[in-house]
């Protein structure tokens, strides 16, 4: 991340996503620096609730791919359609190196694939999927958002914070992922399609239904870091 960069600058100034990202700064705050997101920062984090989060994760990551399947369906253009469509495919390979990634931490792929989902993992990736039914491909995409670019921000967060522990971090190696330009990328055009779904689709006459979308997502966000934490 650049020096002096705000971690939290995604989304166009006046656009709607930073719009969402205000309207919900206390749930995004409690989100982007959890108790767990610090752990990661300075190497403290148990081990124990850093794997316990890694196969959750993968279970997540499984429906996300069934939400980006709903999002091609409510898309609002065949490029939409087509972008989505890209994601299924990029997620369902990313299952795939999630698992050789729980490997590297003592999870094999047999024993990830037995633990069952928690009540923190359904709740949370049924809402999404709930809302993407529910309503439009805008309401679909707010409720993805805090997935997405919340990774990127917390990224930044952990490369920006003084007290990071960079030398001998266990976790450094997902740090690193997140900080990517690759991810980094994805998170800056999943803000700019939230700020261009809200041109399209009426965002500011929406807002206030938008933002509870955003604010529970965000909220869900924070207690699939907080069974982590509990598990240890």
């Amino acid at each position: 991340m650049p020096v002096g960069r705000d971690p939290g600058d995604f989304g166009a100034e006046g656009g709607l996503f930073r719009q969402l990202r205000a309207a919900s700064a206390g749930a995004w705050e409690a989100y982007v620096w959890h108790p767990f997101v610090q752990g990661l920062t300075d190497g403290t984090l148990p081990l124990p609730a850093f794997r316990h989060y890694l196969i959750q994760d993968y279970l997540f990551l499984i429906h996300f791919a069934r939400a980006e399947a709903l999002a091609v369906f409510k898309a609002e253009s065949l490029a939409a359609m087509r972008e989505k469509a890209a994601a299924i495919t990029a997620i369902l390979a990313e299952t795939e190196l999630h698992l050789r990634y729980c490997a590297e931490w003592g999870l094999d792929e047999a024993a990830v694939r037995a633990v069952p989902e928690t009540a923190e993992t359904v709740s949370y990736t049924r809402y999404v999927i709930d809302r993407g039914l529910a309503g439009d491909i805008l309401d679909l995409e707010v409720a993805l958002a805090p997935c997405t670019v919340g990774y990127g921000e917390v990224a930044r967060r952990i490369l920006a914070d003084p007290r990071r522990r960079a030398a001998g971090n266990p976790y450094q190696s997902w740090i690193d992922m997140y900080a990517s330009a690759d991810y980094q990328a994805l998170a800056r055009g999943a803000a700019a399609r939230i700020d261009a779904l809200g041109e399209s689709h009426g965002g500011t006459a929406r807002l206030a239904s938008l933002s509870a979308t955003f604010g529970e997502a965000a909220r869900l966000e924070a207690a699939f870091w907080q069974q982590g934490l509990d598990a240890a």
